[in-house]
């Protein structure tokens, strides 16, 4: 993929996924993304597998390199006053620079908006916060987990609504969406600044991206006073714009919203040409009147085979449908594979495995990506490159300031 961000330094300053993931992006797209990471204890996410809370394999920790693919790693203590001036002396020469940590320390380490283009007064800031700028609320700390799924309504849209527990979030899910939003708005950003020379500032919140993700449900429900109601499967409006169980536990979707379009071809497809003559189900305003009677008929029969057998007899039908994959699966997928979405990378220790790509390409090609830093790994490749020498390195080193 030709690097459409080639020449743009990033410096980030910033831990766990959500942030660093727009950081990935970035890289993605050809920036020099510079990870500043504090010398002793680092990304916080590197002790994940040491500590047990997740598997590890081969040593490689997936925590760390989906949200740091492709970046430098420096180690600087940011809290050091000649750790500190490093972090300028990279301000000076980037495009921009992005963060989570909450106002309060922001200030107090002297990276602020005021502090840092002090140093360089054309450099974009880009901020991820949990509940937004303003507001009692603004300096609180948010994981996705908090200010996505549960503040923002995502896990309560998705609950069963019987007053059970709501469904678990998948690890980072809210984290990477938002990241992907960072990146977005810091492309948005240097475009303003190639055109008009005004820097902007760039925040987005997991909070405001869960209303986004929510957004046609968080407007009707504005407008209709309550939260829209749940989806019963056994009573969908339209039958075919649903999914079905195979004989081996298995699902199928089916999106057929023209439905009388594609009725009659489905039927003949599945063996139950009955059904499009049927006058109970013959067109889309008698299929909703008689839908519980309809769902019964198609759960019978896609009930009654594997989920290879139903591949098989809907394959080239015009309508909308999929199979239920899951996440193994999908590495197998061979549109996934024509396309370059799982693209491969190997670390520093000669491991190779697969990464999930941004989804955006430009010009029809996949992203060559890179296996994310050792913690530190590039602390004197960037040092040389802004001018230290050796000396002034091992005294850095000496006082603790650098990794």
């Amino acid at each position: 993929m030709e690097p459409v961000l080639e020449g743009v330094k990033v410096v980030e300053l910033a831990a766990w996924t959500f942030v660093p993931a727009a950081g990935a992006v970035l890289a993605d797209w050809g920036a020099d993304v510079i990870k500043i990471e504090h010398p002793e204890t680092g990304d916080p996410q590197r002790g994940l597998i040491s500590s047990g809370l997740v598997p590890g394999k081969d040593g490689v920790n997936h925590f760390i390199e989906q949200p740091n693919r492709g970046k430098r790693s420096i180690g600087v203590d940011v809290s050091h006053p000649d750790g500190l001036e490093v972090v300028y002396k990279l301000v000076e020469q980037a495009d921009v620079f992005i963060t989570n940590l909450l106002p309060g320390s922001r200030g107090r380490l002297g990276v602020d908006v005021d502090a840092i283009r002090a140093r360089n007064p054309n450099i974009i800031y880009a901020r991820g916060h949990g509940y937004g700028t303003k507001g009692e609320q603004a300096d609180r700390g948010g994981f996705d987990l908090a200010s996505f799924w549960a503040r923002g309504a995502i896990g309560d849209a998705l609950a069963s609504g019987d007053g059970d527990y709501p469904p678990v979030q998948r690890p980072a899910f809210g984290d990477l969406f938002g990241g992907f939003a960072i990146a977005s708005g810091i492309a948005g950003a240097l475009f303003r600044r190639e055109r008009t020379g005004k820097p902007s500032i760039v925040d987005v919140s997991l909070l405001g991206a869960a209303i986004w993700q929510l957004g046609p449900d968080i407007v009707a429900a504005g407008l209709f006073g309550s939260p829209v109601p749940r989806s019963n499967l056994e009573d969908m409006p339209n039958p075919v714009a649903s999914f079905y169980r195979t004989a081996d536990n298995r699902f199928i979707g089916l999106v057929l919203l023209q439905a009388d379009r594609f009725w009659a071809d489905l039927c003949e497809r599945i063996g139950r040409p009955d059904l499009a003559t049927d006058e109970r189900y013959a067109d889309a305003k008698n299929r909703f009147i008689n839908r519980r009677d309809c769902i019964v008929e198609l759960r019978k029969t896609f009930g009654s085979q594997p989920l290879k057998h139903w591949q098989e007899k809907l394959e080239g039908f015009d309508g909308v449908w999929d199979t239920f994959q899951n996440a193994r699966e999908i590495h197998d997928d061979p549109q996934v594979k024509a396309n370059g979405y799982l693209p491969e990378v190997t670390n520093e220790n000669g491991n190779t495995f697969a990464l999930a790509a941004n989804p955006v390409q430009y010009d029809e090609t996949p992203p060559t990506l890179r296996a994310a830093p050792g913690h530190g790994q590039h602390t004197d490749e960037i040092l040389q490159e802004l001018g230290f020498d050796w000396d002034k390195i091992i005294e850095l080193k000496t006082s603790s300031a650098i990794l």
